[in-house]
């Protein structure tokens, strides 16, 4: 069931200041031929070759005793999301996250920001995110992973995107989901308002009790803080559904 807004309502910020799961079976680097292995790839093909799976298994060099480090490389791509796992920072947070060791965590985020800072030298475009529809085309993404995850879009008085962070892997409630966690970043970079999104890997776009009431938490959260939640979004394969884009 797809539920996508034909023409969604431009968000509007308030001012708050005042004055006081397909699982396939990946072939272990020992077992490919010696032009397919990622190293021996590299070299041969060059950088341009390689898929993010394999470039994340040479960073990595080799995996561990229950994963062969391209069934490794693969599985966390497909469950944190490629570029969620691009724009993360903390390793331990990565680490619990996709129960991988803490120095493969240590390597991933430290080589990542290696290309954010060249990326950063040479200029980036900005994004700007006023409707739900451009919130889930940026986001769209999500709804082809296999685990509940919960993403943040923060946004200055221009609406435009100034950081990107992937607050929590698993289930989504209430209790589990603190506005610390939520807004924190916000108030780090200085962003005005926040847009919140997480994924159904049932497929189905309908909000749960659960849902709701970590909605309203935020909100009432947000409020207190000077920060908009702006939207709500629930992704999966098939589209997405706001809560709040036409809420009082």
């Amino acid at each position: 069931m797809q539920l996508v807004t034909t023409n969604p309502t431009q968000y509007k910020m308030v001012d708050h200041d005042r004055i006081v799961d397909d699982t396939r079976y990946v072939l272990r680097v020992r077992d490919m031929p010696i032009d397919e292995k990622p190293r021996e790839k590299l070299l041969k093909y060059g950088l341009s070759t390689l898929s993010m799976a394999e470039l994340v298994a040479v960073l990595w060099g080799v995996g561990t005793r229950k994963e062969d480090v391209l069934e490794m490389s693969h599985r966390v791509l497909k469950e944190y999301g490629e570029r969620a796992i691009l724009y993360e920072t903390d390793p331990m947070k990565l680490a619990d996250a996709l129960m991988i060791p803490k120095n493969k965590a240590y390597q991933l985020v430290a080589g990542l920001e290696l290309g954010r800072r060249y990326f950063d030298k040479r200029g980036e475009r900005p994004v700007f995110v006023r409707t739900s529809r451009q919130a889930w085309q940026y986001l769209s993404d999500m709804g082809m992973l296999n685990k509940e995850q919960l993403r943040g879009l923060y946004l200055n008085s221009r609406y435009q995107l100034v950081h990107e962070e992937t607050i929590s892997v698993g289930s989504l409630t209430s209790n589990v989901v603190h506005p610390r966690e939520v807004f924190q970043p916000a108030l780090e970079r200085g962003a005005v308002a926040v847009i919140i999104a997480h994924n159904h890997p049932s497929g189905d776009v309908e909000p749960t009790q659960a849902d709701l009431e970590t909605t309203s938490q935020l909100r009432a959260g947000g409020a207190i803080l000077g920060i908009e939640l702006l939207d709500h979004l629930i992704v999966t394969k098939g589209g997405y559904k706001s809560l709040l884009e036409n809420a009082p």
